[in-house]
């Protein structure tokens, strides 16, 4: 059965997600608080091997039109990394928006500021894996 682990990486925090045993949606499970690029890694590759992950979709940010940005290259090289340290499939998902929705969704909830930090990222990490879901679920691949 496939099982797809999701991150939406940044500078500071790293947003994980994990499929529903279907893959029809994706759940928010946690935030990572980044220690440094090879711990980070080796921490990630551990979180995907103990969701049973046999695939990872990793956000790409772009900026608006689609180009790359300096965030792009940073995150192209982590995920270049993570590819090595994993025996599973790490693929690229654009991730342009899935922050903002993230932030509108807690921020519609009634959560303070201070609170959001906590949640933004694994919220985020689920709308990149539910957009990933929702192609491959719509191809029927």
């Amino acid at each position: 059965m496939e099982r797809y682990v999701a991150f939406d990486i940044g500078d500071k925090r790293i947003g994980v997600a994990v499929s529903d045993p279907f893959n029809t949606y994706a759940l928010p499970s946690e935030t990572y608080f980044r220690k440094g690029f090879k711990t980070d890694v080796e921490a990630l590759a551990k979180i995907a091997t103990e969701k049973g992950a046999t695939a990872v979709v990793c956000g790409l940010p772009v900026n608006f039109d689609g180009t790359e940005a300096l965030q792009t290259e940073k995150t192209r090289r982590f995920i270049e990394a993570l590819k090595a340290a994993l025996p599973v499939p790490v693929i690229c998902e654009d991730e342009r928006f899935t922050t903002q929705m993230a932030h509108e969704t807690l921020i519609s909830e009634g959560m303070r500021r201070e609170k959001r930090k906590q949640f933004v990222d694994a919220l985020a990490a689920a709308n990149i894996l539910d957009g990933y879901l929702s192609k491959i679920n719509k191809k029927g691949v």
